[in-house]
Parts: C-alpha cells; sequence; structure tokens
C-alpha cells in the first residue's frame, strides 16, 4: 500500500513537471510566432541584450547622473554589447529623464520592434 501512494505520488509530480515545461515551451515559442527555431533564438538573445544595455544605462547614470548613446556605453566599458545581433540593429533613445533600448528588424517571422525603458520590460510590436 506504502508502496503504491510512493509510485502514484510520483506519476502525479511527473504530470506536473511536463505541464510546466510545456507552458515555458509555449511561452517561448510565442516571442516569435510561426518562426524557426533559429529566429526564436535570436529573439531571446535580443531581450537579453536589450536589459543588459538597459542595465548599462542605469550604470551610467547612476555615475554620470545623465543617460548615454550606444557609443557611450560601449567606449565608456558599460557593456561589451555591439550594436547588432543579427537581423536586429540597436538603438537608444533618450527623452528628458529617461531612456528607451530598440532593436530592430526587417525579417520575416520574428517581431519587427522590441523595445525596452527604464521599466525594465521588454515590450514588442508585431
Amino acid at each position: 500500500m506504502r508502496g503504491t501512494f510512493g509510485l502514484l505520488a510520483m506519476v502525479i509530480a511527473m504530470a506536473i513537471g511536463v505541464f510546466i515545461y510545456s507552458r515555458q515551451a509555449q511561452s517561448v515559442s510565442g516571442l516569435a510566432p510561426n518562426a524557426n527555431p533559429q529566429a526564436t533564438v535570436n529573439v531571446i538573445g535580443v531581450k537579453n541584450d536589450l536589459i543588459a544595455i538597459a542595465n548599462a544605462e542605469r550604470a551610467f547614470n547612476a555615475e554620470q547622473g545623465r543617460y548615454a548613446s550606444l557609443d557611450e556605453l560601449t567606449s565608456g566599458k558599460y557593456m561589451s554589447i555591439r550594436g547588432a545581433r543579427d537581423p536586429y540593429t540597436y538603438g537608444v533613445d533618450i527623452t528628458g529623464g529617461s531612456f528607451r533600448v530598440t532593436a530592430d528588424t526587417s525579417a520575416p517571422g520574428a517581431p519587427p520592434h522590441l523595445w525596452v525603458d527604464d521599466s525594465m520590460v521588454v515590450q514588442s510590436s508585431n
């Protein structure tokens, strides 16, 4: 009887694990719907780059009291990210006391515009 409950508990735990895994896989593939796996990997990399650039902006602002261009962040050793990750190109828009880091592409099968601002939430337009 005890062995049966142990086996049942293990089966339930495995089912929960498979459910969580499948939901995570769906959320990752939702970044670039109908895209091939390479496009999905590119989008994930771009999102990570946007967060890294936004963190560099915050660090620069903490030290200098203002936000910086992409070139200033790279030359000041605040980050080592290049200005692009195929097929995306990066940019920084500074307005007053805020910033917006953008990634744009015209490649099919990927979100054409991704951005992050000082809220640190990556957003996309389809």
